[in-house]
């Protein structure tokens, strides 16, 4: 008798071993999964980005790690995967070249350290042979969503950068003027 009962304590301890282990397995599975899913998002939001960069003008702001590409136009569609100049403002070294770009606490956008700029910083822009013009920061204002008197031309050849606040009610503007 007593055999038969040692017997069915293995047969289910066995049991217990084997539906832990499948447990972990399945676990550790799901987590490989997750983290490839969202690796691979990852790489592949960075392969994108890298693309962007390289066929397009290209707006960086070394001191806070900001580098954008910029596409034409400021609609969602743009300004989903870039910065977006826009159209009818200045050029490249030439009156006011305004872009705009997403900045959120939630997500990885282009502008959200732009808040830490600095009077005096420089922002240099690539057109898309690549040739650079250097801009210095000379001011940084807040403006409502309806002030568009900073798209104006000022008689000067600057770059205007804008993106929302934190709480995305008022616009960030940041200006820099050739050197």
């Amino acid at each position: 008798m007593k055999s038969n009962k040692n017997s069915d304590i293995m047969i289910r301890k066995n049991k217990k071993q084997w539906v832990l282990f499948f447990t972990g397995l399945i676990a550790l599975i799901a987590g490989i999964s997750v983290l490839g899913f969202y690796g691979v998002k990852k790489i592949t939001w960075e392969y994108q980005k890298q693309k962007l960069i390289s066929d397009n003008p290209v707006v960086e702001i070394a001191d806070l790690k900001i580098k954008a590409p910029i596409l034409e136009g400021t609609e969602n569609q743009t300004l989903s995967k870039a910065t977006g100049h826009f159209i009818g403002t200045g050029d490249f070294g030439n009156g006011n070249y305004c872009i705009a770009g997403h900045s959120s606490t939630i997500y990885k956008e282009y502008f959200n350290d732009l808040k830490n700029v600095e009077i005096g910083m420089e922002i240099t822009l690539y057109d898309r042979q690549k040739n650079k013009y250097s801009y210095k920061v000379s001011k940084k204002i807040i403006v409502e969503p309806n002030e568009t008197w900073v798209l104006d031309d000022f008689s000067d050849n600057r770059i205007t950068i804008i993106t929302c606040t934190d709480d995305g009610e008022q616009r960030y503007v940041v200006v820099g003027i050739l050197q």
